[in-house]
């Protein structure tokens, strides 16, 4: 029978006496530097990281007896478990978890955790930190040397500011405990722009707490709950077929190009919150209707690009999916580059009210290697006392 690992959670009192005598068994101990001094005399200790090095040597050990690794708090909890679980597999770890930094965390502010979302923010870049946060009232963000809590809460005040948001940001509560458990301990609170004027320790969790806005549906604004300039606006009936025919993923990158008021960044956002959304639009009056939209629905993803495309689209990252609201004039450029920058199993989607357009952006997508697929639709808006027929729309889809 293969000898076991065992996989040691330490919380703030330190190993537990069941603990001890498991690591007294294990000639080898895999430790980071914090949890060395827990580690009796004698026995060999594999540094933490890096993983993959480890995991090797830890595999080499088991030939010859256990092996105890020591984790912080719950090791299933943002911990080396999953690793382990997904290499080793169950069979041959036993786990002993203790308190996690999150369960300490809320204990000390005293709020109930029942109700949160947990984001580990390690090594993530800081365009991909906002989308993880924002679709949450409460959330318990494990932070780095570069997502510091200071740092987070300046990203959120930026997001809020680009857009003239003063409302959102009063709503937020910042909870900040460092170094838990340890004699250093340091609880902090205040709002995002307090917490983004501190400094704190590298070892830290940060509790988010926002007072929820108004209630909303998820899908399904109709144009006149959208600010818009003289009926410029994506119909409701049309919104709906582009999104469905959009296919969007729950996370990843949209581009909204010619985005108008923005109801179709508007309404992807409020469908998968954890999508990145670049609404591209030259126009300043729609600009202005951008931001009013995303201040009233709370869409603070999205991020508005000012300016005419397809230059500024070398500036953004690579999508996964494409709509084209308005080109313009530049239909042909923007499918360029749209079709050459799209990740791999992405598409596009156009929506042409001319004839021409209708046209040539089938033809311009198939030039550049994309399946394409079209339909037209019509619509008829009965209301009480008259029918009113909606020009024809063609929403061209190509698939990469």
């Amino acid at each position: 029978m293969p000898h076991k690992i065992f996989l040691i959670g330490i919380g703030p009192d330190g190993i537990t006496e069941q603990a001890a005598a498991l690591l007294d068994r294990c000639p080898c101990v895999v430790a980071s530097s914090r949890h060395r001094h827990l580690v009796p005399d004698g026995k060999e200790i594999i540094a933490i990281t890096p993983v993959q090095q480890t995991l090797a040597l830890v595999a080499e050990r088991l030939q010859n007896g256990p092996v105890a690794v020591l984790a912080s708090g719950d090791p299933l909890f943002f911990g080396i478990g999953r690793t382990l679980l997904q290499t080793v597999g169950p069979q041959q770890l036993e786990i002993l978890p203790a308190l996690s930094s999150m369960q300490l965390a809320f204990s000390r502010f005293k709020e109930p955790w029942d109700d949160a979302r947990f984001v580990s923010l390690h090594g993530r870049e800081a365009e991909h930190v906002l989308p993880l946060i924002l679709p949450h009232d409460k959330v318990l963000v494990f932070t780095d040397r570069d997502n510091s809590p200071n740092a987070l809460c300046a990203r959120l005040l930026a997001c809020f500011t680009a857009v003239d948001d003063a409302e959102t940001p009063a709503r937020y509560e910042v909870m900040v405990a460092e170094n838990l458990g340890q004699e250093n301990e340091r609880l902090s609170s205040g709002s995002l722009a307090e917490i983004a004027e501190k400094r704190f320790n590298d070892l830290n969790v940060v509790i988010l707490k926002r007072r929820p806005g108004p209630a909303a549906f998820p899908f399904g604004l109709e144009s006149t709950a959208l600010t818009h300039s003289r009926g410029l606006i994506t119909k409701d009936e049309i919104r709906a077929v582009t999104l469905h025919t959009l296919q969007l993923p729950k996370q990843g990158v949209l581009w909204d190009v010619g985005a108008g008021s923005g109801s179709i960044s508007v309404e992807a956002t409020r469908l998968c919150p954890k999508l990145m959304v670049y609404a591209v639009e030259k126009k300043p009056e729609e600009q202005a209707n951008i931001k009013a939209n995303i201040r009233a629905y709370g869409c603070h993803t999205i991020k508005l690009v000012p300016g005419e495309a397809p230059a500024l689209l070398a500036g953004l990252p690579d999508p996964d999916r494409v709509f084209i609201g308005g080109s313009g004039g530049n239909l042909a450029e923007i499918i360029a580059t749209a079709a050459r920058r799209l990740r791999p199993g992405g598409s596009m989607v156009a929506n042409a009210v001319l004839p021409q357009t209708a046209s040539a952006a089938p033809d311009l997508m198939r030039d550049h290697g994309l399946s394409v697929d079209a339909r037209t639709i019509r619509v008829t808006k009965i209301e009480e006392k008259h029918n009113e027929e909606l020009s024809p729309i063609t929403i061209i889809r190509g698939r990469k």
